[in-house]
């Protein structure tokens, strides 16, 4: 049988990763897919470059549409990033009547409902494991392997810049600062970090899993969005003191009155298993009506575990290209016309704990006033703590963590206290999640 020709477009990190393993594994590839799959082109920005793969065999272009309109290519791979030319570039190889593999979760999350669109009205297949969590196969898991179920809540680690550095910071008692030049000295983090620090990165894999655990549509703006670069050492500190682990997480919930969706920080306890996750490493707990809590853990990133989920796209994509369209694993897991509007309840009506950080004056009636005004929105607290002596101001860090309360309620109580003339700066507040299903909300 003819073998399937591939074109690549982007030989960067990812794509070279692509080739390697394609070269390294491709009789065993070939026997899973039942035919031989080859890289017979690919697209790169500068043909004088040395390349971090053998390109023996592929012809470099500069011009990706040569790619995407060539008769001969059977599979397209988007490895370029970016939402514009991506997209554009996505679209013409579906008119090209081309399958696509992509690990572009920007893309997917922003437009992956107009891309779904064409390829299931054109009878192609666009897959994108590859745009969450690198290796791990959370997106066929979703998809697939727990398609009996009910999924009832999603929580994960889904940034792997973010995980470092607030590791750095729990582990080597670094500030947030210093943690992101070392992320970024060792390729961990961007030269402008912006997209992983201030949770859009991990917002575009929250927006992609929530679609399909709960069958709705694309929504990246109905996700609520916080991301690390005001965490302190302090807060490190604090937390562990009180016995929690700051952690960036994505959290996606089936609530009564719709869905519950939103990345920030949490404390989370030591004895849950996304505690222990550190470094770049991702991880994911699924909740489900049947299989219960499970736990996927591993690469977030990097050449050869993103290539992983690259390929075994680009298998499943050769697995179908004689099969029925109609009898396919939908893109977003439940049939199209199933699908439906997400139904976002607001954050100010979400139910959760919170942590506080107070720098107050350091005299008497001080706590008195700030319980007295938590106490006037129903917000009652577990643990309020004095942190050490009184600085040269006469100010003292003081730390309060609540029950679970309404988060309108808290936000309003905070900004009462913040009011105070004995309040010396602007609080923090961290949410903290006990990561058990609750069944009063």
């Amino acid at each position: 049988m003819k073998p399937v020709s591939v074109g690549v477009i982007g030989l960067g990190t990812v794509g070279a990763g692509t080739v390697d393993v394609l070269r390294r594994n491709g009789e065993e590839i070939s026997r899973r897919a039942g035919r031989e799959i080859k890289v017979t082109r690919a697209a790169v920005r500068d043909l004088a470059r040395s390349r971090d793969c053998n390109t023996a065999g592929i012809s470099l272009t500069a011009n990706p549409h040569e790619i995407v309109e060539d008769p001969e290519i059977d599979v397209v791979i988007e490895l370029i990033g970016g939402c514009d030319v991506a997209f554009d570039l996505i679209s013409a190889a579906l008119d090209h009547g081309k399958h696509v593999v992509t690990a572009n979760k920007a893309l997917i999350a922003t437009r992956g409902n107009e891309i779904f669109h064409q390829a299931s009205s054109a009878g192609l297949v666009v897959a994108f494991e590859a745009a969450v969590a690198g290796g791990i196969p959370v997106i066929k898991v979703l998809r697939e392997g727990l398609a009996g179920n009910r999924v009832e809540r999603l929580v994960g680690i889904l940034n792997g810049t973010c995980n470092f550095i607030l590791s750095g910071m729990q582990d080597d008692r670094s500030d947030y600062a210093e943690v992101l030049l070392k992320a970024q000295a060792n390729g961990y983090a961007e030269a402008d970090p912006s997209v992983d620090v201030q949770g859009v990165d991990a917002a575009h894999k929250l927006t992609i899993l929530a679609s399909i655990a709960y069958g709705v549509h694309l929504d990246f703006k109905s996700v609520h969005v916080e991301g690390i670069s005001d965490i302190t050492q302090d807060d490190i500190i604090y937390a562990r003191e009180l016995g929690y682990r700051i952690k960036h997480l994505g959290i996606a919930r089936r609530l009564p009155n719709g869905l519950d969706l939103r990345v920030h920080p949490c404390l989370v306890g030591d004895d849950h298993l996304l505690s222990s996750v550190s470094g770049v490493m991702n991880a994911i707990v699924v909740n489900g009506d049947a299989v219960g809590e499970t736990l996927l853990y591993g690469a977030g990133a990097g050449a050869q575990p993103t290539a992983s989920a690259v390929i075994a796209d680009l298998v499943d994509v050769v697995r179908t290209l004689t099969s029925d369209p109609g009898n396919r694993v939908p893109h977003l897991a439940f049939q199209p016309a199933a699908l439906a509007a997400p139904g976002i309840v607001p954050l100010s009506e979400i139910v959760c704990a919170h942590y506080l950080r107070l720098t107050v004056d350091d005299r008497p009636g001080v706590l008195a006033d700030i319980t007295r005004i938590l106490g006037d929105y129903q917000v009652s607290i577990e643990a309020i703590r004095q942190q050490g002596s009184a600085d040269a101001l006469g100010n003292v860090p003081v730390v309060i963590v609540t029950h679970r309360a309404l988060e309108a309620n808290v936000a309003m109580a905070v900004l009462e206290i913040e009011a105070l003339s004995t309040i010396a700066r602007a609080a923090t507040r961290i949410r903290l999640e006990t990561l058990e299903i609750s069944v009063d909300e």
